[in-house]
């Protein structure tokens, strides 16, 4: 009987450790990208000028605008 204690008490403790792991996880890649977020507006722009477009600065910050929008 003791040793089924064991083995549900080391189940539980190793589920509580994954769960707790992923949200800790997801959290600090969340601060992260908020901070340093994966395209800034002379990347769009050099993205925009190899599509054959001619970027406008209103048109890069409607697209910045709404990529942030994304994020949230």
């Amino acid at each position: 009987m003791e040793v089924w204690v064991g083995i549900l008490v080391a189940v539980i403790a190793l589920l509580a450790g994954v769960a707790l792991g992923f949200f800790i996880a997801r959290k600090y890649m969340m601060n992260y990208l908020k901070k340093n977020p994966p395209i800034n507006e002379q990347m769009l722009k050099m993205m925009m000028m190899q599509m054959g477009m001619k970027p406008s600065q209103k048109k890069i910050n409607q697209m910045m605008k709404a990529m942030q929008g994304q994020i949230k």
